[in-house]
């Protein structure tokens, strides 16, 4: 099975947006700069992943995508399929003409693993993946990197202690194209 970079990129977003979604919208430029992946590449994924209703996008200053649904509501599975991606692990592509037009005679072996594939992704959500260990602390490490967000320091504390909540406040009165994030709470 080769999985391309269409269903690699879309859960590498998507895992970004779930991280950031208690912070507000994320902007496609933010998750190009600290993902390197293209920005028009994710352009053309964020139109299939919004077409499919896992996406939602935000106007405005301030704006960018926010997850749909809860991250928790999101299969992995869900994320390769929206956008055009199976987890199919036959050379058929489960049409069952392999050879000469009838199965070979691996078939039903190729098409019970990508069975078995496709489940084990869908039992994954964003939100399981986003509580892993060592998740918070990359996502905060590549946010620092490129500045993106202000209160990176509290963000550090509250993985440190163990919880990683935030909660979002935006002050009307400054200009700003970015969300910020006012308070972070640990539970």
């Amino acid at each position: 099975m080769r999985l391309s970079t269409k269903g690699r990129y879309s859960v590498t977003a998507m895992l970004d947006l779930a991280i950031h979604d208690k912070a507000g919208p994320v902007t496609l430029a933010d998750i190009s700069q600290c993902q390197g992946i293209s920005l028009s590449y994710l352009e053309q994924l964020f139109a299939r992943l919004r077409k499919s209703g896992l996406v939602k996008g935000v106007r405005g200053p301030g704006g960018g995508y926010r997850l749909a649904r809860p991250a928790s509501e999101i299969s992995i599975a869900e994320i390769i399929c929206s956008v055009d991606e199976n987890v199919d692990v036959t050379r058929c592509k489960g049409r069952g003409d392999c050879q000469d037009g009838s199965k070979c005679l691996t078939h039903e072996l190729w098409t019970n693993l990508s069975n078995k594939l496709h489940d084990f992704l869908s039992g994954i959500t964003l939100a399981q993946f986003v509580e892993r260990p060592g998740i918070p602390e990359l996502s905060l490490q590549r946010d620092k990197k490129i500045g993106r967000f202000i209160l990176a320091k509290k963000q550090a504390a509250a993985i440190n202690q163990g919880v990683f909540s935030v909660s979002k406040n935006i002050n009307t009165n400054e200009r700003t194209s970015v969300s910020l994030v006012d308070k972070i709470s640990v539970r």
